[in-house]
């Protein structure tokens, strides 16, 4: 099959390359996905430079990517969860780095696959499981619901604009930082948009005098002002700053594969309560252009890559 690969930690795309690898094989409990969308995620570059090694072992040459939407191709032992031509999708993270998602076909454990919403496109699809499920874990862990005032730090990002919809669904009144070009997609989403950079403090304290209730921080570099912005007795959650978390008394969040809280976002979507904004689309080929939209840090919503 075809793929992406890197055969060195590198911080600039020198050492991707596309060309053939060895097709997957697939073992009990396990489904062979045909990939129809690969979201790319920050983590996604920052792994191919060194960024989690000493959390995970990477054995080269590395596919990247752990986002996937696709046709299930073939099962292995023991999986009477899914049949061939299902279609899916996964958060596709697995122990080491190694076999990813940026390729024509993928295997992926059962668990963490779930079937594709007939409301998603593939390339929203595919855009849909590591953000999604990371503002699913950040809101449930911090326990948001209806009462709560929520600020999301970057709200018109991939996971930021997940986090604004499902807070708006369980009843929070949501405020989003976002730069003002972004302002009227916030409000779209059902937040309202706050400029962010200096003054934030102020502006958030006009908006809700007694201070947010939660705070999920999908930017970094946010602390201070989310510590002037929290309520007495608050909450506040950061994908991105785990010392920071820790001095807050706050929490650090890092999701899982888990294809039943994939499905429970399913079912938002099928009440049409959440949708993915798919900021643009790369063919495979064009990985490195897509590193390098991702790496601006001003995306509205996904990046995809297309086989």
């Amino acid at each position: 099959m075809r793929a992406v690969t890197y055969d060195a930690y590198a911080s600039d795309n020198s050492r991707l390359r596309y060309g053939d690898v060895p097709d997957p094989k697939v073992g009990p409990g396990q489904v062979l996905i045909q990939v129809r969308a690969a979201s790319v995620n920050p983590v996604d570059w920052k792994v191919m430079a060194g960024g989690l090694d000493g959390m995970m072992d990477t054995v080269f040459p590395a596919i990247p990517g752990w986002d996937v939407a696709g046709v299930v191709a073939a099962v292995g032992p023991d999986t009477p969860e899914f049949a061939v031509g299902d279609e899916v999708m996964a958060y596709a993270r697995k122990d080491s780095v190694h076999a990813g998602t940026y390729a024509e076909y993928v295997a992926v454990a059962a668990p963490a696959v779930a079937r594709k919403p007939a409301a998603l496109d593939w390339a929203q699809a595919g855009g849909l499981p590591l953000a999604g499920l990371t503002a699913q874990r950040t809101l449930d862990r911090m326990d948001v619901g209806a009462g709560d005032v929520l600020l999301v730090h970057g709200a018109a990002g991939g996971v930021g604009s997940m986090a604004v919809q499902l807070g708006v669904d369980r009843g929070a009144r949501v405020l989003g930082t976002a730069s003002e070009h972004n302002h009227a997609f916030v409000r779209e989403l059902g937040a309202e948009p706050v400029t962010y950079g200096p003054g934030l403090v102020e502006r958030v304290r006009a908006l809700a005098p007694g201070g947010a209730t939660a705070v999920a921080d999908f930017v970094g570099g946010q602390l201070d002002t989310t510590l002037s912005v929290l309520a007495p007795g608050g909450r506040n959650a950061s994908i991105v700053d785990p010392a920071g978390a820790q001095r807050s008394a706050g929490l650090w969040i890092w999701v899982r594969p888990d294809g039943l809280k994939l499905a429970e976002l399913a079912t938002v979507i099928d009440r049409g309560a959440l949708t993915v904004t798919v900021a643009a689309t790369f063919p495979l080929d064009q990985v490195a252009a897509a590193f390098d939209a991702s790496r601006t840090g001003h995306t509205r919503g996904k990046i995809v890559l297309t086989p």
